[in-house]
């Protein structure tokens, strides 16, 4: 799930950063799903 957040916020990043908020996941799916946009913002 992480991976696939993470590859996705490549194409789109507010996506990405919405879903993460409006859904209860796993610490590590999260972090994972933010780590691009972490470094890139």
């Amino acid at each position: 799930m992480g991976w696939a957040l993470r590859e996705y916020s490549k194409t789109d990043p507010d996506a990405v950063r919405q879903f993460i908020q409006e859904h209860e996941l796993k610490p590590l799916s999260s972090r994972e799903g933010l780590k691009w946009l972490n470094r890139h913002d």
